[in-house]
């Protein structure tokens, strides 16, 4: 996703920050933090990114910006509070996972952060999903900067496993990530057990979102290797929607109409509506469609608990995979 710079860089704040901790020159053999605790002795590491790039540390790094909501999680749900962070508003509606301190700076959209606000914290790491070749440059100026994938369709929960290790090892808590992705791991087991002993082992499930703009209700489908659908499958459930979906993220769009495909009588349909607009509930009561469905007439429509999100961490994870859980077994 593109972002544009909202700002020149001042070279004065380049310098302060260039003599604090990480680099982005030649790298050293690939080594992960023994301690979960950030130390000014700990051993320098080196951590490889999403676009194969290096990037050396000569101890953990301890004042952080994010500029995504997953990694935001992760780092906060790692025990290290981002110093700033991109939307803290919207992160705080669709992300309840981790809460965030009251010290963590908004440094603006996740489309367009601003550089200022960036380098005004003297970070000594940024975190970011974005494919902009010029903010990433900008940034590397005065401070290292770890591209995480967000997201692939090819497999997702390994990419989340990879992403989380790697924001991990940056920040010195190697141990914290393992503990977390086997809990993680441990609830998926016992979910699915859960759920087959309910007799939904096997059953269908669709997951979507949608919006209005004017008359017109989108709908949102989290098809095969979406992340959500990732762990959903995990649970032993079945998707339902077969539909063309991106190759990264797993989503395809359809209409009411489109949702007629979706015959099974044992289908269960989730959504989310976190931000207060409900398109399915209060946009959809009065469409003779949406009505004749059979998930509708069996009233087999979940509305997900609110911040629960569907492209986040391990702990968001966890959060859809009890939600769906209670669902079956409730």
């Amino acid at each position: 996703m593109r972002r544009a710079l909202t700002a020149a860089l001042t070279t004065a704040a380049a310098m302060v920050v260039l003599a604090a901790c990480g680099t982005t020159e030649a790298p050293v053999p690939e080594q992960a933090a023994a301690s979960g605790t950030p130390s000014a002795t700990a051993t320098p590491v080196t951590v490889t990114d999403s676009r194969g790039k290096q990037v050396t540390f000569e101890r953990p790094a301890t004042r952080v910006v994010s500029l995504e909501w997953g990694e935001t999680e992760m780092l906060a749900g790692l025990g290290v509070m981002p110093v700033g962070a991109a939307d803290v508003k919207g992160y705080a509606t669709w992300d309840t996972a981790v809460k965030l301190d009251s010290s963590v700076k908004d440094v603006g959209d996740r489309q367009e952060p601003s550089v200022d606000s960036i380098s005004a914290l003297q970070p000594d790491l940024v975190l970011m999903e974005s494919d902009d070749a010029g903010l990433i440059d900008q940034l590397e100026k005065f401070v290292p900067v770890l591209v995480a994938k967000g997201s692939d369709a090819g497999d997702n929960l390994k990419r989340m496993r990879d992403d989380l290790n790697m924001i991990a090892s940056a920040v010195g808590k190697t141990d914290v990530a393992t503990r977390q992705i086997a809990d993680f791991e441990a609830a998926l087991a016992a979910g699915k057990q859960q759920i087959e002993a309910a007799g939904g082992g096997g059953k269908p499930f669709v997951m979507a979102d949608g919006w209005k703009q004017g008359s017109t209700i989108s709908v949102r489908l989290f098809g095969k290797g979406a992340l959500v659908s990732d762990v959903a499958e995990q649970l032993g459930l079945k998707n339902g929607w077969s539909g063309k979906v991106d190759k990264d993220w797993g989503l395809g769009t359809t209409d009411v109409e489109g949702l007629s495909v979706l015959k099974d009588p044992d289908l269960r349909f989730f959504y989310s509506a976190s931000d207060g607009v409900d398109v399915f509930t209060d946009g959809l009561q009065d469409n003779a469609i949406w009505k004749s469905l059979p998930f509708v007439e069996k009233k087999q429509v979940v509305k997900l608990p609110d911040g629960i999100w569907t492209f986040g961490g391990p702990l968001s994870c966890r959060q859809f995979a009890d939600a769906l859980v209670k669902a079956y077994t409730g």
